[in-house]
C-alpha cells in the first residue's frame, strides 16, 4: 500500500525531469495524503500530454458520488486491468504521478507502527504509475487518480509486503501510450531495484495530514 507521499522538488526541476515545456506550478509539499491533490502527467486517447491536478482516490465514471475513492487510492498492479473500478482507466488513461519519495509504517506490536521514508538514491524525483478517471455529476467535474503498487522488493519487504510502483524514465512513454499492449504494460509493473533506493524511520508526526512540513522527512535519531 502507499497512503502517503511527497514532492519537495522546484518546480524547475520537474520541468527538467519530465521534459515539460512550461513549468508546473507546485508548492513543495512533505505529506501528501488521499483526497488532497497530486501533480501528474497525463494522456488520453483524445487529449494531448499535460500536467495536471488530480485528486487522489480513483472514483469511476460510473460511482454515485466521490466517497469511493478514499477506498481507491491504491490498484493492485496484478488485478487492476481486470478489476471493475480499474479496468477502464486501465485501458485509456495511465498517467505519472510526480513525486521524490514515499511513506510505509512496520508494525511494531499491536498498537505501534514506526513509519519510514523511501525514495531513490539519487534523490531525484520519480514517476509512479498511476491510473486517473474523470467523474461528473451535473456540472461538477472531478478529475481523480489512483497508485499501481506491486510486490515489496529487498529494501521494502521487511517494513511491508507491497512497494508502489516505480516506473524508470525509459519507460514513461510506453505507459502513457495509449497503443501499447496489455502485455507490454504488465511487463513495466514490478518492484523497483532495491539498490538504488533508500530508506530510514521518521518521526510520527507523518501520521497526522495535518503536518507537512520538512521535519516529516528528517531521521528518526
Amino acid at each position: 500500500m502507499c497512503g502517503r507521499f511527497s514532492l519537495t522538488a522546484s518546480a524547475e526541476t520537474l520541468a527538467e525531469a519530465f521534459q515539460l515545456d512550461a513549468l508546473p506550478e507546485w508548492t513543495p509539499r512533505y505529506n501528501i495524503a488521499p483526497t488532497q491533490r497530486v501533480a501528474a502527467i497525463a494522456a488520453s486517447p483524445t487529449q494531448s500530454l499535460r500536467l495536471r491536478l488530480l485528486r487522489w482516490g480513483l472514483v469511476p465514471g460510473w460511482a454515485k458520488d466521490l466517497t469511493i475513492g478514499t477506498k481507491l487510492i491504491n490498484a493492485r498492479a496484478e488485478t487492476a486491468a481486470e478489476k471493475p473500478s480499474f479496468r477502464a482507466a486501465f485501458k485509456q488513461r495511465r498517467c505519472l504521478i510526480l513525486a521524490d519519495g514515499f511513506y510505509e509504517w512496520q508494525r511494531l506490536d499491536r498498537k505501534t507502527k514506526q513509519p519510514y521514508y523511501f525514495q531513490l538514491a539519487s534523490a531525484q524525483p520519480f514517476a509512479f504509475a498511476g491510473l486517473w478517471e474523470r467523474w461528473q455529476q451535473d456540472d461538477d467535474v472531478v478529475e481523480t487518480c489512483t497508485i499501481l503498487t506491486t510486490q515489496a522488493n529487498e529494501l521494502l519487504e521487511p517494513i511491508h509486503d507491497r512497494m508502489p510502483v516505480i516506473l524508470a524514465p525509459d519507460a514513461y512513454d510506453r505507459w502513457l501510450d495509449s497503443t501499447t499492449s496489455a502485455a507490454s504494460l504488465q511487463q513495466l509493473l514490478h518492484p523497483y531495484d532495491a539498490g538504488a533506493m533508500k530508506g530510514y524511520p521518521v518521526s510520527d508526526i507523518v501520521n497526522s495530514p495535518k503536518h507537512d512540513s520538512p521535519e516529516c522527512l528528517q531521521p528518526q535519531v
